[in-house]
């Protein structure tokens, strides 16, 4: 399957209609409203959402930023990566890390970075698939 990627900017009709229900099968707290917020204030500090299209149909989508930091120096962060159920396992996934890798490099990152919480085994699986390896520990205080 051939896909496209389209960046969408907070106040795009496309973040509600294609890229919101996409996302809030991952992202279950997530009302359009909120997410509409979230992606107002979050834009300003890098964060951006891509969708990943096969046949006019957005299929995918990544939420992700550019950091730099003293462990990696700089890096692509990939807050969400999400496949609509009904596409999964048929490349979406890949092609999302495959294009979120080429921004990456181009942008003169050293790594590609991804939490995935503890209960995700299938997203795991892919993962691995990918080549990813677990890297670090992740720890939360919840305030």
């Amino acid at each position: 399957m051939d896909f496209s990627f389209a960046d969408v900017e907070p106040g795009d009709p496309r973040l509600l209609t294609e890229l919101f229900p996409v996302l809030v099968e991952l992202r279950t707290h997530l009302t359009a409203d909120s997410f509409a917020a979230l992606y107002a204030a979050g834009y300003p500090q890098g964060l951006r959402f891509t969708g990943a299209y096969a046949a006019g149909s957005c299929l995918g989508v990544a939420g992700w930023r550019i950091m730099d930091s003293t462990f990696y120096l700089r890096k692509l962060y990939v807050d969400d990566l999400v496949t609509s159920a009904a596409a999964r396992s048929t490349g979406v996934g890949r092609a999302l890390i495959a294009e979120l890798a080429g921004r990456a490099k181009a942008a003169g990152c050293y790594v590609l970075d991804l939490d995935s919480g503890v209960q995700r085994a299938d997203a795991h699986r892919f993962y691995f698939r990918e080549r990813m390896a677990i890297a670090a520990f992740h720890f939360a205080l919840e305030l």
